[in-house]
């Protein structure tokens, strides 16, 4: 016999010297004879030994054999298995048959079978009343469902009957590997008879201006040949473009990228969708939608000069005009009569005061923009409190940091400082110097490198050509700071050419911790603005792409995440992170979470602390309705406000049942590795009875039978209390 939960041989002693201990005292001072005494003692200690060691689960020998092992079939009754790829039948009757036409004779005589349907959840179901109207495939919780339905009880192996489709949020394979071998059965066409698909719609917010999106669009369609796919994509419902994508292939997916301007004060639900042909094995799958949201609040930018200047003025011009940004700018003007340095300041009047100094001397301070620029600045200026400051504003506050101008690089600019790092290029002056104007063909000329041509902060224009061409057309740079070659991790976007037509690394970038940092090692970039026609807004363009590139991962100090693409009626998880304007996180805060629904319904939650997460939140909500939710968070600590954030997401947008309708076979493989099955064929049925038979005994060895629940174990505790009550009343002790 063993235990199911057993005590190490000096605890079970320490238990048992217990109970004799409260075995004696309970009749020590009993008045009655002496061996009376020590009889009912006797009693009560076995009584409590008895009952520690049905504690312990005592465990029986095996089961008798195969005749009491069972075998669930699990059928998957979701939307997919009304497909008709079947042989020409619907997958859900494909099932069907398989299930009375082969595994239930086959199974039937040696095991114990039960049909259940999964989808939503798991019931059990009587095989003529399986039909494919679950609205979604949760595999991994109808596999840990199972293993819960039948605890205690041999399970030789599981039938699995699916078409392989997965969206659930628990992983197949993880839940797979903790129960009884799975053994699959497919159902369903390899590959797609006829069927067009919007693979995927993904937003991102473009740094041309607040005013543009990027919509990029992955299509495929199978048995089409090279036929081109109409893409067409509505806004709020409304059609807005047309698009042919001609694929290079059948099965070939084609891409494109939609140039959209939001509305930037409410969300904006966009629609990408593919007409339906009559032939196509499904509809559901031919569009796609994602959600742009309202334009967030402006992106606050630290601008410090080293001393007035063309650039300064030309930059500072270029991002006051940028709606979505907000600048505070600093320029060094000199010493005054003490000797002391002086500051010219234009800020926002609350954040002014922390800059008269000429750099914040805060977390918080600092920690208030979302990008530093340092422009010119002799690095003497700043000791090294500003400067790790600046380091803990990139690395742990998520900001970005541009530097650029030649006296940041003169006499080796920050090297051996807590900036060293940050910077994508390697500090060290290799060739003495700066590179001089010349007119000569690529010196102090940009030309952008392989990883520049794709970086969205070199786009000058819409297309990839013209923006190439308006490249072409930039006059030179004035001077070129020569340093060293990129670090492990950065890109280079841009060279020119130096003597000899030696390339030099001109703007560089890099992540470092949680932000970005960019270096431009030119001179006198305001001339393009200058010698270019006035209409051309290359200069403007690029250095607003720059600071708001360097923006976009700053995030607030209280910030949340929603789930990407939910489905109507899911359980949805908001992640919340709670800091104070330093960025440290604030484990004690209290957050709530308002919802709004599509119907206007207001929900109000109470997010708990995450596990493990310092500062982390999490709430549940369930969105029954399809359409766009509206969620604002609020933390306090105390009296003291942390902060809000708020966003929107788009429940419904996509059809996770009917995406890629083939047979997964993949799926049905990892879920059968992982627990020590096999996937079958649909004709090959019949060899599961033997495939089951192999694996049951193993299964069987390690099933033993509880002890401590059956009828004799009752028996014995009852006896002995009834023992023990009948021998006080018959001694005369009540």
């Amino acid at each position: 016999m063993t235990f199911a939960n057993p005590l190490p041989l000096w605890a079970f002693a320490a238990v048992a010297l217990a109970a004799l201990l409260v075995a004696w005292l309970a009749y020590r001072a009993a008045p009655i004879a002496a061996s009376r005494r020590r009889a009912l003692s006797a009693l009560r200690f076995v009584t409590l030994l008895w009952i520690v060691i049905c504690l312990m689960r005592p465990l029986g020998g095996a089961v008798s054999g195969l005749t009491d092992a069972v075998v669930p079939i699990l059928v998957d009754s979701s939307r997919s298995m009304g497909l008709a790829d079947a042989g020409g039948q619907r997958r859900i009757d494909r099932a069907r048959s398989a299930i009375e036409g082969g595994l239930l004779p086959a199974l039937g005589p040696h095991f114990h079978t039960e049909v259940l349907r999964f989808g939503d959840r798991v019931v059990a179901s009587q095989t003529a009343d399986l039909a494919a109207t679950d609205r979604r495939t949760s595999l991994g919780a109808a596999l840990q469902a199972v293993r819960d339905r039948y605890r205690g009880r041999t399970v030789a192996g599981i039938v699995l009957v699916s078409d392989g489709g997965d969206n659930g949020t628990v992983d197949a394979a993880t839940a797979a590997a903790a129960g009884p071998p799975v053994f699959a059965v497919g159902i369903g066409a390899r590959t797609a008879p006829r069927d067009r698909e919007v693979v995927s719609v993904t937003s991102v917010e473009s740094v041309m201006s607040d005013a543009i999106v990027d919509l990029a669009v992955t299509a495929v369609a199978h048995g089409y040949g090279t036929a081109p796919l109409e893409l067409r994509l509505l806004e709020n419902g409304r059609a807005i473009d047309l698009r042919h994508a001609k694929p290079a292939a059948d099965g070939v997916p084609v891409s494109e990228v939609f140039h959209v301007s939001p509305n930037r004060d409410v969300p904006t639900v966009y629609t990408v969708e593919i007409p339906a042909a009559a032939d196509e094995i499904v509809g559901e799958n031919n569009a796609r939608s994602v959600l742009v949201p309202a334009a967030g609040r402006r992106r606050r930018v630290l601008f410090v000069q080293g001393a007035p200047g063309f650039e300064h003025a030309f930059l500072r011009r270029a991002w006051a005009a940028d709606r979505g940004l907000e600048i505070d700018a600093v320029a060094r003007k000199g010493r005054d009569d003490s000797g002391a340095q002086t500051y010219y300041v234009q800020a926002v009047e609350s954040r002014a005061p922390a800059l008269l100094g000429g750099f914040p001397t805060t977390r918080d301070a600092l920690f208030a923009y979302d990008v530093v620029v340092l422009a010119n600045v002799d690095p003497d200026l700043l000791t090294a409190a500003p400067l790790t400051l600046i380091r803990a504003f990139v690395s742990e506050r998520g900001g970005g940091l541009l530097v650029f101008g030649a006296r940041e690089f003169e006499r080796h600019g920050f090297r051996d400082t807590p900036l060293e790092d940050l910077l994508p290029l390697e500090l060290a002056d290799k060739t003495g110097g700066l590179l001089q104007a010349s007119l000569a063909p690529g010196r102090n000329r940009v030309a952008l490198t392989t990883a520049g041509e794709a970086h969205p902060v070199m786009q000058l224009a819409p297309t990839p050509d013209e923006s190439s061409r308006r490249w072409a057309a930039i006059p030179p740079l004035a001077s070129v700071s020569a340093l060293g070659g990129p670090k492990p991790g950065a890109s280079v976007l841009a060279e020119t050419g130096g003597p000899g037509g030696t390339p030099r690394a001109l703007v560089a970038v890099q992540r470092f911790g949680e932000g970005r940092t960019m270096i431009f090692t030119g001179e006198a970039s305001w001339r393009w603005r200058m010698l270019l026609p006035a209409e051309d807004q290359s200069y403007d363009r690029f250095w607003r792409q720059a600071v708001r590139w360097l923006a976009q991962p700053a995030p607030e100090p209280v910030t949340m995440t929603l789930p990407a693409a939910p489905a109507p009626g899911e359980d949805l998880l908001v992640s919340i992170a709670a800091r104070d304007r330093g960025y440290v996180p604030r484990p004690g805060a209290i957050v709530n979470v308002l919802v709004t629904a599509p119907s206007g319904r207001v929900d109000t939650f109470r997010a708990e602390a995450a596990p493990g997460v310092r500062g982390g939140f999490t709430a549940t909500l369930r969105a029954p309705e399809p359409g766009v939710y509206r969620v604002a968070v609020d933390a306090r600590e105390g009296q003291t406000a942390l902060g809000s954030s708020s966003g929107t997401m788009l429940v419904g947008g996509v059809d996770p049942e009917m995406t890629d309708p083939r047979l997964n076979e993949d799926t049905l493989q990892r879920v059968a590795r992982a627990s020590g099955g096999a996937v079958l064929a649909q004709d090959d049925i019949a060899s599961v009875v033997d495939r089951l038979r192999a694996v049951a005994p193993a299964v069987v060895a390690g099933q033993r039978r509880d002890l401590w629940h059956t009828g004799w174990s009752f028996g014995v505790l009852a006896g002995l209390l009834a023992a023990e009550w009948i021998s006080r009343r018959a001694w005369g002790l009540h």
